[in-house]
C-alpha cells in the first residue's frame, strides 16, 4: 500500500493531485497509520494469544526502566547508521549529480541488507535472553556468534556479487553511463564491507538478548565519527573512489569493533547448561 498510495500521491495518479515527494512521504505515513489500525484491531479482537487490556494496568517504573535499560540506548544505533549516511551524502554531493546519484544506488542496497541481518539478529535475540535467564551464558554465546555467522555470510555473498559484477544491481537504476560509473565504484570498494556490516549488526541485536548494548552502540558511534572525521579532512579535494572506500573501510570497523566489544562484554557469571 505504501508503494501505491506513494506512487498515486507523488505522480498524480487516478486524478489524484500530484504531489510530487511530499505525496511519496504521505505514501508511507498513510500505509503505516493503517497498518497500525489494522494491527490494533486484531490484537483487540481476542484471537490472540496475548490480549490487549487497557483497563485496570497499573504502570510500574520498574519496567520501564527494565525496558528503557536496553531499549534506550539501542535507538541509538539506527540513528548513527543514518546519520553515517548523511554523512557520505555530504561529502559525495559536492562531485555533482552523477556521484551523487551513483552513490545513492550503492546506499539503496546497503539500507536493504539491513532487513537481511535483522531477520537473523532479531531471531537471536530471544535464543540469547532465554539462555541468559538460564544462566547458560556458553549458549547464549554461541547462539550469538552463530547467528553472526550466517548473517556475514549471508550479507558477504552479495557483497562478493556486486563486486565482481555491479551491474547486476546498478543496472537496475540508471543507463546514464556517468551515472553507472560512480555506482561501480561504490560497490566494488564497499562490497568487500557487506560480510562485517552484517556480523556487526546481527551481533547488536543479539547483544540486545543478553542486555548489553554499550559496546555495539558504542562501535556504531565510532563508526560514525570515522566516516565524519576522515572524511571532513579529505575535503573537496578526496575522490569519489575515496570516500566509497571509506564506507567500506567503516563497515570493516564496525563489525570487527562489535565483535571486540560482545567478546570482552560480561554477559553473566558462567554456569553449567541448563535447558532453555
Amino acid at each position: 500500500m505504501q508503494v501505491a498510495i506513494g506512487a498515486t500521491l507523488g505522480l498524480g495518479l487516478a486524478g489524484a493531485p500530484r504531489l510530487g515527494m511530499p505525496g511519496v512521504a504521505l505514501g508511507q505515513v498513510i500505509a503505516y497509520w493503517l497498518a497500525a489500525g489494522v494491527l490494533w484491531r486484531y490484537v483487540r479482537s481476542g484471537q490472540t494469544r496475548v490480549r490487549l487490556e487497557l483497563r485496570g494496568v497499573a504502570l510500574q517504573w520498574l519496567l520501564f526502566q527494565d525496558i528503557l535499560r536496553v531499549g534506550a540506548l539501542a535507538c541509538l544505533s539506527p540513528l548513527l547508521t543514518v546519520g553515517t549516511v548523511l554523512a557520505v551524502t555530504s561529502f559525495v554531493g559536492v562531485h555533482g549529480p552523477e556521484a551523487l546519484a551513483g552513490y545513492g544506488i550503492g546506499a539503496r542496497l546497503e539500507f536493504l541488507l539491513v532487513p537481511i541481518a535483522f531477520g537473523v539478529g532479531v531471531a537471536a535475540v530471544p535464543m540469547v535472553g532465554m539462555a541468559v535467564g538460564a544462566r547458560d551464558i556458553v549458549r547464549a554465546r554461541r547462539v550469538a556468534w552463530t547467528a553472526g555467522a550466517v548473517s556475514a555470510a549471508l550479507l558477504g555473498a552479495i557483497g562478493f556479487v556486486v563486486v565482481v559484477w555491479p551491474d547486476a544491481w546498478a543496472g537496475w537504476f540508471s543507463r546514464d553511463a556517468g551515472v553507472l560509473a560512480h555506482a561501480r565504484t561504490y560497490l566494488r570498494c564497499a562490497g568487500a564491507g557487506f560480510p562485517f556490516l552484517g556480523l556487526g549488526l546481527t551481533l547488536y541485536f543479539a547483544a540486545q538478548g543478553a542486555g548489553k548494548v554499550a559496546a555495539p552502540v558504542a562501535a556504531g558511534f565510532v563508526r560514525f565519527l570515522f566516516v565524519l572525521v576522515l572524511g571532513s579532512t579529505l575535503g573537496a579535494g578526496a575522490q569519489p573512489w575515496m570516500l566509497f572506500s571509506l564506507v567500506g573501510a567503516a563497515m570493516a570497523l564496525y563489525g570487527g569493533l562489535t565483535a571486540l566489544g560482545v567478546r570482552l562484554s560480561r554477559w553473566g557469571p558462567r554456569a553449567a547448561a541448563v535447558p532453555a
